[in-house]
């Protein structure tokens, strides 16, 4: 075992978990300012990624403004500050990306339009969502009397499940694992790895509604079975944008765990998904 590698990897993942946590739940602002932040870095990762590809090119600067904007737009709009006007500007930065693709004479301007729609859609819209999960009105009870409750713990338990669900999956996958999963795309996943991870998420459900109970027992294993589901999923989409790219990561920029994307791959489908859900439920 290389044990300066091993050291830095947990000092680095010690350091990411008690900023992430932190910064959700501390307060608003830090909510904002943090994921603001990821989300720029991340875009700008995803077109550094694509330019050096040789594949087609993406302007950084104005996805990664945009991608910062709707962020902030989405958190504005959810927490009752603004109006559906504040996503002109977002609409303005996008209507540009496309025209200006009319005068750069590239020799791939399908590619340059496909990639910078996908730094928006794969990339800045699933942080933008953990704002409505941040802003989920929830209807509780408190002192016997039905009112609506907003929590950080909503965005904050789809990184606890995914976090149970990779710590599952590698314990049991390391000791069980003989079916593969995905081979084509990644080989070391496997179906005993995921039954592991998807258990102990269910775990993590169940001590959130011990400790939290904001939502239905049922409703909290729900959550967790769409995020492993959906997270596995996510995982994937990026081990195979990542094989057509031909990279192992993503970046560097976190010493031991590669790049943003690396880190939040399996949240960019886990958290539209449980949006999806919770207000699924809502209707019911």
């Amino acid at each position: 075992m290389n044990w300066k590698n091993f050291i830095k990897r947990t000092l680095t993942g010690i350091l990411f978990v008690a900023v992430l946590v932190g910064g959700i739940l501390y307060s608003t602002v830090t909510f904002t300012l943090l994921f603001a932040l990821i989300t720029g870095l991340a875009v700008w990762e995803f077109g550094t990624l694509i330019n050096q590809s040789g594949k087609a090119v993406i302007n950084r600067p104005i996805c990664g403004l945009a991608g910062v904007y709707l962020f902030l737009a989405v958190t504005g709009f959810c927490e009752g500050l603004y109006g559906g006007e504040v996503f002109v500007p977002y609409l303005i930065m996008l209507i540009y990306l496309l025209v200006a693709e009319l005068y750069l004479r590239r020799p791939n301007p399908m590619g340059d339009w496909a990639y910078t729609m996908m730094s928006q859609l794969y990339v800045a819209l699933p942080f933008a969502l953990l704002s409505a999960l941040y802003f989920y009105p929830l209807q509780v009870m408190q002192g016997g009397t039905p009112t609506v409750a907003i929590t950080p713990m909503l965005p904050l338990s789809v990184f606890i499940f995914l976090w149970a669900s990779d710590s599952g999956a590698y314990l049991v996958g390391s000791l069980l694992g003989k079916h593969r999963l995905f081979e084509r795309i990644s080989p070391k996943k496997s179906w005993e790895g995921s039954i592991g991870g998807g258990l102990l998420a269910l775990v993590a459900a169940w001590a959130l509604w011990c400790f939290f109970p904001i939502m239905h027992l049922w409703q909290w294993m729900g959550m967790a079975l769409v995020v492993v589901v959906f997270g596995t999923w996510g995982d994937l989409v990026e081990s195979l944008l990542k094989r057509q790219l031909g990279i192992k990561d993503s970046g560097n920029i976190l010493p031991g765990h590669g790049g943003i994307l690396d880190r939040f791959d399996s949240s960019m489908l886990a958290i539209p998904a449980v949006v999806v859900y919770l207000y699924t439920l809502s209707m019911l």
